[in-house]
């Protein structure tokens, strides 16, 4: 079937023409006020032709090369969800060692001000819990999973 200026767009074909006039805006060729105006028009047109006038005074843009809007990207596979965790748990081992560096600093100053009393260690109350919490998340996080090549 072809399709006519008179035929009905999709969602899909609106993101398309969205990612144009993005593509546009940022090369310069709209002004803001021209990009907001046409996108109000793009999400209330609801024809192929509407859509095409939006673009009709700016050259074409190939717009497979542009990446696909966020919203209609599919789910990223498990390798790209445990490298960013991985990450995440690299920042909370991180996080843990400062606090616990801060709270160790902290107790031997007590320590020498109070002539030499370092009797309880105060800070392992801190770190020990925590700590624990954290190699049990790393134990069962996957992060030590062999790798596909």
């Amino acid at each position: 079937m072809a399709v006519g200026p008179e035929m009905r767009a999709s969602d899909g074909d609106r993101d398309r023409v969205a990612a144009a006039l993005r593509e546009h805006y940022a090369q310069g060729r709209l002004t803001t006020e021209e990009f907001d105006e046409r996108l109000e028009q793009l999400y209330t047109s609801k024809t192929y032709g509407e859509l095409a006038r939006l673009t009709s005074d700016l050259p074409d843009v190939d717009l497979r090369s542009l990446p696909e809007p966020a919203s209609r990207q599919p789910a990223r596979s498990g390798k790209a969800k445990s490298g960013k965790g991985s990450g995440d748990l690299k920042e909370a081992w991180q996080a843990w060692a400062v606090v616990g560096a801060i709270n160790w600093a902290i107790w031997f100053f007590i320590g020498l001000v109070s002539s030499l009393d370092f009797t309880y260690p105060w800070p392992l109350w801190v770190m020990g819990p925590w700590g624990m919490v954290l190699l049990v998340i790393t134990m069962f996080s996957g992060s030590g999973r062999r790798r596909d090549p």
